[in-house]
């Protein structure tokens, strides 16, 4: 069950209706915090928990901006209850950073050359027959 912080106001109208979907989401992101990491490299084992993360956030995305079928009240208590990332959201309202797929890929001080990450690079500028994949959350390309 997801956690639902206990505040003053119950979960708007609504909630019943998503909240089995976030359980779901909620019960994979368990197991992979579970999951054994042997032979793993150290960012490996946290790749599952991002894709995760941003499915979580994504499925929001999708319900609130693009099919518009969850009110802007449940919409601020998800946020509000960190069930979503708001600022990965705020990203993906940005033109060019429809697809992106954690922050992490857009901040320079992360990279070694103080750039984005090169999952952002794309793919038909790269190499081809190249598997690029992204040391910090196991992406393919999320550029478009």
């Amino acid at each position: 069950m997801v956690k639902v912080r206990k505040g003053n106001k119950p979960p708007p109208d609504g909630w019943d209706l998503i909240e089995p979907t976030l359980d779901e989401i909620e019960a994979k992101m368990r197991e992979a915090e579970l999951a054994p990491h042997d032979g793993k490299r150290k960012v490996e084992t946290l790749w599952p928990i991002f894709k995760i993360h941003h499915q979580k956030s994504r499925y929001l995305y999708d319900l609130y901006y693009k099919r518009k079928t969850i009110s802007k009240e449940l919409y601020d208590f998800c946020i509000k209850q960190s069930i979503g990332d708001k600022n990965l959201i705020a990203q993906w309202k940005k033109q060019g950073y429809e697809n992106l797929c954690c922050l992490r890929c857009i901040q320079p001080r992360d990279t070694n050359f103080n750039k984005k990450c090169i999952c952002r690079v794309p793919k038909e500028k790269l190499e081809e027959g190249k598997v690029v994949e992204c040391v910090h959350c196991g992406c393919r390309g999320c550029s478009g």
